[in-house]
C-alpha cells in the first residue's frame, strides 16, 4: 500500500485554500487483485488473488487465527477501484503489531505502564457538579475493577497536578498487561486513544465494552460539547479515531 504524496486534480477549484488542502491528499494506488483470501495454513497470511501481502518492514502479512485474517481480508475485499489505507485501520494495526510489537514487546508494555502512573480516570474535576458526576459514573467503576479485579488501589487527584500512585497499584496493574504480543499491540492502541491504560486493560480484560470505553475516554470532552454545542471537527476526527478503537478491539476479540 504505497502511497503517493500528491494529488494533481484536472481542475484546480477556485478557493485556494480548498486547492491547497487537495493537493496534499495523497494519490491512492489502484486495486489491482480481483480477491483477498486468507492461506490455509497458520500463521494465516493475506492473500491478494495468488500473492501474499507484505509489511512495510517486508514481512508476511500473517495473523495468528483465522478468524482474525478473514475480518483482515474483508478490508481488502471493501476496497473500490482503488486502495484506501485510511479504510482499513485493522490491516494497519495488524501490520504494526507484526513490525513493531511482536520481535520487541518490552518497549511497548513500558510504553503502557506509563499511563498508570497518571491514568486519566485519576484525575477528578472538583466542579461543576454536574460533571463530577458524570466522571464519577464512568471512572468509579473503572477503579473498582481495578481493584477487585486486579488487586491494584489507586488514588485520586482534583485538578491537573500530580499525585504520585502507590507503587504497589501500579506493579499490580502492570501485571495485567497482556504478553501476547497481538494483544499487547491492542492494549496499547486503546491506552493512547484513551489517555488511559485502565480503560484499556477493562477492555482487554472483557470488564468494557468498546463503546463504554470510547465514552469514558470523552466524558470532558462530551460535557463541554453539551454546554458550547458540537464541534464537527473535532467529532470528525474522533469517529477516525475510534475506527481505530474497533479494530484494536477486533484483535482482541480475534487474536
Amino acid at each position: 500500500m504505497r502511497e503517493i504524496l500528491q494529488d494533481f486534480l484536472d481542475q484546480a477549484p477556485l478557493d485556494p485554500t480548498e486547492a491547497a488542502r487537495r493537493n496534499m491528499r495523497p494519490q491512492l494506488r489502484k486495486r489491482f487483485y480481483q480477491r483477498a483470501h486468507v492461506d490455509e495454513r497458520a500463521p494465516f497470511a493475506i492473500l491478494l488473488d495468488s500473492r501474499a501481502v507484505k509489511t512495510p518492514a517486508g514481512k508476511a502479512l500473517a495473523l495468528p487465527s483465522r478468524a482474525l485474517g478473514e475480518a483482515v481480508a474483508a478490508e481488502w475485499n471493501a476496497q473500490g477501484e482503488r486502495i484506501d489505507p485510511a479504510a482499513m485501520p485493522l490491516t494497519r494495526l495488524a501490520n504494526t503489531i507484526i513490525d513493531g510489537v511482536v520481535t520487541t514487546p518490552a518497549p511497548v508494555a513500558d510504553e503502557i505502564a506509563k499511563y498508570l502512573g497518571s491514568d486519566l480516570v485519576c484525575y477528578r474535576a472538583g466542579s461543576p457538579d454536574g460533571l463530577v458526576a458524570l466522571q464519577a459514573q464512568h471512572w468509579d467503576p473503572l477503579l473498582g475493577f481495578a481493584r477487585d479485579r486486579l488487586g491494584a488501589r489507586f488514588v485520586l487527584a482534583e485538578g491537573v497536578v500530580h499525585v504520585a500512585q502507590p507503587d504497589h497499584a501500579v506493579t499490580a496493574a502492570r501485571a495485567a498487561i497482556p504478553s501476547d504480543p497481538w494483544r499487547l499491540g491492542a492494549v496499547n492502541v486503546i491506552t493512547t486513544l484513551t489517555g488511559s491504560a485502565l480503560i484499556a486493560l477493562a477492555v482487554a480484560h472483557g470488564h468494557l465494552t468498546v463503546d463504554a470505553a470510547w465514552a469514558a475516554a470523552h466524558v470532558d470532552e462530551d460535557w463541554n460539547m453539551s454546554l458550547w454545542g458540537r464541534d464537527e471537527i473535532a467529532l470528525d476526527r474522533r469517529a477516525k479515531r475510534f475506527a481505530e478503537m474497533q479494530a484494536a478491539a477486533t484483535v482482541l476479540r480475534l487474536a
